[in-house]
């Protein structure tokens, strides 16, 4: 089984993330070897994509975008995301069974 997300021992959460932007919808499309692959509808244009991938996250696991940071991967589409304020429970449950 891929471990893409890691719980820290001060309750964060980080994701490993491999994203697909111009996707016709954003959408979770499964494991991608050692990461949860997502679709994002918005371009790799500006930052749009990563704004959109915090948006979706937040969204996604019912949490403000504050919660939700970049760590790494700003220009890449391997990304690690920074999560506070939910539970591995809530995370594990992002990826497709």
């Amino acid at each position: 089984m891929s471990i893409w997300w890691r719980l820290a021992a001060d309750g964060r959460i980080t994701l490993t993330l491999h994203i697909q932007p111009g996707a016709k919808k954003t959408e979770v499309a499964g494991l991608h070897g050692e990461a949860l692959k997502i679709r994002l509808a918005a371009p790799p244009v500006d930052g749009k994509a990563n704004e959109a991938l915090i948006k979706f996250v937040a969204e996604t696991l019912r949490l403000p975008k504050s919660a939700v940071s970049l760590k790494s991967g700003q220009n890449s589409r391997h990304k690690v995301l920074e999560i506070v304020g939910t539970t591995p429970a809530a995370v594990a449950e992002l990826a497709p069974k």
